[in-house]
């Protein structure tokens, strides 16, 4: 029982923290590994964290709000689609090609992010009321999409990277690009969830109790990034980025290949 409080409070700050920006994953895989094969502890996460985001999501609705509704539909059908994708391609290989390319992935998107404020000085308007241009709609989709299908396949940062993304595409300052990252992520994690579900590879022991926390975190979280001021919500952000990049470089070329999925 007191192992199982335990994963019920880890899934409490990583939720959080997935809500926020990502990386909660790291919390929450390494400690599962302790207790049950890795492909195991990778599905657990997963389905553990993946209900924090709708509870964000229902914290935050009010900035989703403010976003046209079109454009929500746009970019949710690659999600979805890249999710599913992405998972079935992990069923069905079952092998990590992509950790070798994670570190600098996060790297690059953390970079991204830090720099977008100069880059979109160039687009007309405030950033809070940009939306993506037109010109830009197709090149938005397919990128969402190859994210999507990273984040259903092997998930590892897709926080920071959607996040990124979605910054660098004029939707909005971070304000209201993180909630709209948590409404896409967690739709492309819950189709990519469903699959590891009928594949019966998680351990529902501790999945149940992390489910409920991971509830929880995610609404604490979505609480906080609806009243953090936009400069230390962007700063979170770009810690956390640097870190997750820092932990899997140390990982991948400095110690043992980590076999991670979630944010």
């Amino acid at each position: 029982m007191l192992t199982h409080f335990l994963f019920f409070l880890a899934a409490i700050l990583a939720g959080g923290i997935n809500s926020l920006a990502g990386g909660g994953g790291l919390i929450t895989f390494p400690l599962l590994t302790l207790v049950m094969p890795a492909v195991a502890a990778d599905a657990t996460s997963a389905i553990g964290l993946v209900l924090a985001y709708p509870s964000a999501v229902w914290r935050t609705r009010h900035e989703i709000a403010t976003i046209p509704r079109r454009l929500i539909w746009w970019l949710l059908v690659p999600s979805v689609l890249g999710g599913l994708v992405g998972a079935l391609l992990l069923v069905f290989t079952n092998e990590r090609n992509f950790t070798f390319l994670v570190p600098w992935l996060i790297l690059v998107g953390t970079v991204l992010f830090v720099i977008e404020p100069r880059l979109s000085r160039r687009s007309s308007g405030s950033s809070s009321s940009r939306i993506v241009s037109p010109s830009l709609l197709p090149l938005a989709l397919g990128v969402t999409l190859v994210i999507a299908v990273y984040g259903g396949y092997f998930g590892a940062g897709i926080g920071i990277l959607m996040i990124s993304a979605l910054s660098l595409f004029g939707v909005g300052d971070v304000n209201r690009v993180v909630p709209l990252k948590n409404l896409l992520t967690g739709c492309l994690r819950g189709v990519a969830v469903a699959v590891l579900i009928v594949e019966g590879v998680a351990n529902w022991s501790y999945g149940i109790p992390m489910i409920i926390g991971g509830l929880i975190g995610g609404y604490v979280g979505g609480l906080v990034s609806n009243r953090a001021p936009r400069s230390f919500l962007r700063a979170l952000v770009i810690v956390i980025g640097f870190g997750v990049a820092a932990y899997y470089f140390w990982n991948v070329y400095g110690a043992s290949v980590p076999r991670i999925g979630g944010e």
